[in-house]
Formats: C-alpha cells, structure tokens, sequence
C-alpha cells in the first residue's frame, strides 16, 4: 500500500467473478444477512491434473467457516445439497468445500453466513470424492503418494467422461437478507462451456484493468473489495458472460412458466 501497488488475489471465475456476483447481489438488499455460494464443474474443467490435486488436498482436513456470527468447523465433502442450475445442468449436488471466498466474504460484508459449496457432473464423481474424505485413513489421505496417485487417476477418467458431459462451469450466488422492511432473497447465475477459459475471463479482465490504469487501489484486496458493481458489469459486457439475476421469487415463477412452454 505505501508503494502505490494495487494487489488483487483470487481473480478467477471461483473465487473471482464469484466474489463480484456476491457483491452485486449484496447491493440489491438494505441489510444483506447471509450468503450462499454453489459451484459446479463439468468433468475435468479442462483446468489438468493440477486442480485434481489441489480437490484431494482440500479433503485432507475439517475448515472454518462463518455461521450464526462466529467461525466454525466442518468436514470437507459433506452435508450435500441439492442445487438448481440453469441448463445445461438443471439439479446438482453439491458439497461443503474450502474456498478462499468462504473467508474474505465474512471480512467483506456484515452478514451472520457464508456458505460455499461444490459439486461435480457426472454425480458419480461426487460419489467418488466423499468416498475418499469419509472413508480413508486420515494418514492415507495426507500421503503425497496417494494425493497424487488419485488425481493422475481422476485425471485420466475425466478425460474419458469429458467427451460427454463437457468442460464447463455453473455458478449460483445467492444473498439472504432485508429489503423494504421485508426479508427477502437475491440469486444470480453463470453458465460458460468453459471452465477454464471462464477463469481466464476473470484474471485476464483484471490484469487489463490494470495495465490500463481503470483499476488503482493500493494493497492486498480480494475481488469484491477492489472491483466496483458497474466496472464488473463492464468487464462481464467486454468479455460476454451472461449473468443471469433477479429476487428468488420471480426466478422461481420464471422457471415455472418455461416448464409450461415445454413440448410434453
């Protein structure tokens, strides 16, 4: 901050374009109470063997998060919800899992919880993965050996299923809290056939911000804390992502109403 550097961590699409959604989302309500964030991968992400590490890693212990105003701790790969997605996706099952946005989202906002949660098509990997967080021996799942024997194997079968389920990525932020006096419940989503090229959209949008000067804040800021609501929909229009929002009541009633429209 003395030297005049502007320093951005977790630029991607999760965390990244996750933190502006929530951040956006936030901006809708009087007093925002409560956050609750759901990702979902098609297959492999076309993101390599790297990411299969960094999943088993992200199994080996219990995490914090923020619930009912104070941290507390739970199991990875647990306490699975069904969650509905634009298509392609429909409903998923998703999963609690450590993500960085878990904690700067707490710091960032005033809300009492912050979840988030991550699931994977085909569900048979989600099957896989929670077999291995509550199944094997914790010394077994901190082996690098085994670590990195499970993602060359998750690897080579997702290069298999990739051919079929794709590479892409959904989002679903949703913010819980007052308007007008009235509890209320704002959700945007993100679907992109990539998820990979998704993540370079949210780096890369920063990194020309700030080579071109639009972005100057000095220090270490995660992204909902350095990127304003209409500069990320500036970036969302200059890279064509489509975000997709509204209060939950009428998404609800919107997706009612094209169920209708559907041949029988």
């Amino acid at each position: 901050e003395a030297a005049g550097v502007t320093a951005i961590v977790n630029t991607g699409i999760f965390p990244g374009v996750s933190n502006s959604m929530v951040r956006q989302a936030v901006e809708h309500l009087d007093s925002p109470e409560r956050i609750d964030l759901s990702y979902v991968v098609s297959g492999s992400g076309g993101a390599g063997v790297t990411v299969m590490r960094t999943t088993f890693l992200g199994l080996q212990r219990p995490f914090e998060f923020w619930r009912d105003g104070r941290w507390q701790t739970t199991r990875p790969y647990s306490d699975r919800e069904t969650v509905q997605f634009p298509d392609p996706y429909g409903r998923v099952n998703v999963y609690t899992f450590d993500m960085p946005e878990s904690f700067t989202l707490a710091h960032s906002f005033p809300v009492k919880t912050v979840t988030t949660k991550f699931g994977v098509v085909p569900d048979f990997y989600n099957h896989l993965t929670w077999m291995a967080a509550h199944w094997f021996p914790t010394p077994l799942l901190r082996n690098p050996r085994t670590v990195e024997f499970m993602a060359n194997v998750s690897h080579f079968m997702t290069s298999v299923t990739d051919r079929f389920s794709g590479m892409g990525v959904g989002m679903r932020a949703q913010v819980s809290g007052m308007k007008d006096g009235r509890h209320a419940v704002y959700a945007s989503t993100l679907v992109h056939p990539s998820a990979a090229a998704a993540t370079g959209c949210g780096t890369g949008s920063l990194g020309q911000l700030l080579l071109e000067g639009r972005l100057q804040k000095p220090g270490v800021r995660p992204v909902e804390q350095a990127v304003s609501t209409p500069l990320f929909e500036q970036i969302v229009q200059d890279r064509q992502l489509v975000i997709k929002g509204g209060w939950v009541q009428e998404w609800v009633q919107e997706q009612v109403q094209n169920l209708d429209k559907r041949p029988r």
